[in-house]
């Protein structure tokens, strides 16, 4: 009798054990870290630079790649690819603070508005390696633009917000043009240096199972002890 009761315990705890271990290492454990993600507050940050679309002279950064084949500078489906200097003042010769590469391609038959495609990628200080995603209308004629961020990588990654562009001076026969920009992205607050998110989730973190394995050895060790009782 004793055995047979024994032996039904066993069988029972067994069950229940392994449903509450699999729930441990599974979903419980994976939602634990969302949560917290969640909690974490965001910060907005605002960098200030200029933007060097140059077209002509022995050196251009924004080629010509498609478009209509009598096509000017402001034909509809004009569209170029950038690798554009970002510089800390206006002038070309100032600090290099990044790149913007992308394309960008004349989008509409009325007016001059640019569909702008690209990544401002930074190569000076805490943001070097970092990058921000933007992808938007671009109307030149305007005194002001305004484009959004979509998304970034790094110490950006997540990143929204937006971009004012104004266009500081432009040579009607080059084409090209002095674009200020003034971005203002949101991050969120535990993105290190190299993009991963930082949470601080004690014994459910990546590679940590210590609860996993004291709640193992306290459950096999209440289970020798039911069945010391009951032989």
């Amino acid at each position: 009798m004793a055995s047979f009761l024994s032996f039904t315990l066993f069988t029972l705890y067994f069950f229940h054990f392994s449903a509450l271990f699999n729930t441990i290492n599974g979903v419980f454990v994976e939602e634990v870290k969302e949560a917290i993600v969640l909690k974490q507050e965001d910060k907005m940050i605002h960098l200030h630079f200029y933007f060097h679309d140059i077209l002509g002279g022995k050196n251009p950064t924004a080629i010509r790649i498609a478009g209509p084949s009598d096509s000017t500078m402001m034909n509809f489906g004009l569209t170029r690819i950038i690798d554009n200097a970002l510089t800390e003042e206006a002038d070309l010769s100032s600090k290099l603070v990044g790149k913007a590469q992308g394309i960008y391609a004349i989008a509409s038959q009325s007016d001059l508005a640019l569909l702008m495609v690209m990544n401002l990628y930074f190569v000076e200080g805490k943001y070097s390696g970092s990058s921000i995603s933007i992808l938007g209308r671009n109307e030149v004629t305007n005194d002001q633009r305004e484009m959004p961020i979509i998304g970034g990588n790094g110490l950006f990654r997540f990143a929204r917000g937006y971009v004012l562009a104004h266009t500081v001076s432009a040579d009607p026969s080059t084409g090209d043009a002095t674009v200020e920009y003034n971005v203002y992205v949101q991050t969120q607050s535990g993105t290190t240096q190299n993009g991963t998110t930082q949470t601080d989730i004690g014994s459910f973190s990546n590679g940590d199972n210590s609860f996993a394995y004291n709640y193992t050895f306290f459950h096999c060790a209440f289970l020798f002890f039911v069945i010391y009782l009951f032989s």
